[in-house]
């Protein structure tokens, strides 16, 4: 097949995925003193006014949306990178302090720092009352 028309099918063929979301990819590690789990979530090309996060006992939630790309006018090879809505959650080993957590984000690196809860405040002695 010639280059000329090898070209002109292609232009012909335009991207018309339909997104349903997607995962991000996380790493999860502890370390530090006092000690926390850090959590990196790759979020390369997500506004950040997009992104919330939600911490309850043992459970961190990442939500948010990558925008679709713009595909007028452009004939595309390759789309590997996803898009849309995401959800990604991720069960810790261990309980974590919400009230302490923080977050940065750089270079498209979502970086969460969770402190780990102290276990004598999350455990909590209940009397015994007399009937």
């Amino acid at each position: 097949m010639p280059e000329q028309d090898l070209f002109s099918w292609s232009r012909t063929r335009y991207v018309t995925r339909r997104s349903s979301g997607f995962s991000p990819n996380v790493d999860v590690y502890y370390c530090g003193d006092p000690q926390r789990a850090v959590v990196k979530v790759d979020l390369a090309g997500v506004t950040l006014s997009e992104v919330g996060i939600e911490v309850s006992g043992r459970h961190l939630a990442i939500v948010g949306e990558r925008q679709l790309q713009e595909t007028q006018g452009r004939v595309y090879q390759q789309v590997e990178i996803p898009s849309g809505p995401f959800r990604r959650v991720v069960e810790l080993t261990v309980e974590v302090d919400a009230d302490r957590a923080s977050a940065t984000y750089e270079d498209g690196v979502l970086r969460i720092d969770l402190p780990l809860r102290d276990p004598e405040e999350s455990t909590r002695r209940v009397p015994i009352g007399r009937g």
